[in-house]
């Protein structure tokens, strides 16, 4: 294996996913999905169907016990209402902390969790899609360029110089990233970005509304979950 892709089932990562396969080949890339405790599968089904699309091995790992303690309103043991209104919106009422929807120090996890699988599996580079709308405001601030460093720092030196983190989106919009994403052929209809777990995305959470923002700009239908 050459590379990791840390594969949420969303748009940003499914263009992570197919930046990895054009680079090194399907039979040198391992999809890697986390299951954290969230509230619905959809992402998970999204993660599995991407990695058969592109015939790539796949993984699931389990984390959830990492997040039991979280009040996150994305977490099934979490009583909180998933707000339904954009980042923006929601920055305005934080005094400058991270949004609801932000799970403790997640990707920080993921990554290091990552990293073990990765060296196990002789790869050379993880890849995720962190990009800078989400960083913006500090709503997510392990979606950072800042944090992306330091990660990225703390494995290669960890790894014994072994290995690397590719963010080949913390410098780019949603918009910009599924520009990118069309160019690659991305099959979104395949990806999963919604908060809720219903059979149809919700439309109204922060992520719908990034997500249909995103595909306007680029002028095409986001056909959405269609499996």
């Amino acid at each position: 294996m050459k590379a990791l892709v840390l594969c949420s089932g969303g748009v940003d990562s499914a263009t992570c996913l197919a930046l990895a396969v054009e680079k090194y080949g399907a039979s040198e890339v391992l999809a890697l999905a986390i299951y954290y405790g969230q509230k619905h599968q959809k992402e998970l089904q999204a993660s599995q169907k991407l990695a058969e699309y592109y015939h790539v091995k796949f993984k699931l790992l389990d984390l959830s016990v990492m997040f039991e303690d979280s009040d996150c309103s994305l977490l099934k043991n979490s009583k909180n209402e998933i707000p339904k209104e954009t980042y923006a919106e929601q920055l305005q009422k934080t005094n400058g902390k991270p949004v609801s929807t932000y799970v403790p120090f997640r990707n920080g996890l993921f990554l290091a969790s990552s990293a073990s699988i990765a060296l196990a599996n002789h790869c050379e580079v993880i890849y995720y899609g962190a990009h800078s709308d989400d960083s913006a405001g500090n709503a997510y601030p392990d979606c950072s360029e800042n944090f992306n460093q330091a990660m990225n720092q703390a494995i290669y030196l960890g790894s014994g110089n072994q290995l690397q983190i590719k963010a080949p989106f913390v410098n780019f919009t949603k918009a910009q990233v599924i520009a990118t994403g069309l160019k690659l052929k991305v099959p979104y209809e395949y990806t999963w970005s919604c908060y809720e777990g219903g059979d149809k995305p919700c439309g109204k959470c922060a992520t719908c509304l990034d997500r249909a923002k995103a595909f306007y700009i680029n002028g095409v239908e986001d056909k959405a979950l269609n499996f």
